[in-house]
């Protein structure tokens, strides 16, 4: 007579081992109730694959206010050129529009227009990226940065610079984004 029963050699793998009884005769007393009991196997469950990673989410655009005044913070130290529009020199009016175009926005050439441009915002609600009008007729801009101050390219001798927004001659705020 033969007789198969699983044989587990490795977790993943059941083989057959045969058996084979040897000798005729009776079984008899404890023996004859001898039997055969077969426990069904344990699977072992491969450990799971890890998850990949989740690509990381591209940062977020800046604003285009904060494009503004990073573009206005970069060119603090050159040179002011009446009419100057940029890249190496800049009035007033030149800077901000300049700025405001590196974020896609573009702005009358003058001041005075500038000043016509978004809405109007109170001196104690500024935030980065306003335009921030000095004089009457208006005829001087700079683009807030925070903390009270501006960036503005002021006069030959001074270039674009930072410079508090107590200024003499403010006047108003606008507010383009």
């Amino acid at each position: 007579m033969v007789t198969t029963r699983p044989h587990i050699s490795h977790p993943r793998t059941v083989s057959t081992r045969t058996l084979r009884r040897t000798g005729a005769g009776l079984l008899t007393g404890a023996a004859a109730s001898l039997g055969l009991f077969l426990t069904p196997a344990t699977a072992v469950a491969a450990e799971p694959e890890p998850a990949p990673a989740p690509a990381a989410a591209p940062a977020p655009a800046p604003a285009p206010a904060q494009i503004a005044v990073d573009t206005a913070r970069a060119q603090v130290g050159k040179a002011y050129r009446y009419g100057g529009t940029g890249p190496d020199s800049f009035d007033c009016s030149g800077l901000t529009s300049f700025a405001y175009r590196a974020a896609g926005i573009e702005l009358p050439r003058r001041s005075a227009d500038q000043a016509n441009v978004g809405i109007p915002v109170a001196g104690a609600d500024l935030q980065p990226g306003d335009l921030v009008f000095y004089y009457s007729p208006i005829s001087h801009v700079g683009i807030y940065v925070g903390d009270g101050v501006i960036a503005h390219a002021a006069t030959e001798s001074t270039g674009v610079e930072y410079h508090s927004i107590l200024m003499e001659g403010y006047n108003t705020a606008r507010r383009i984004v």
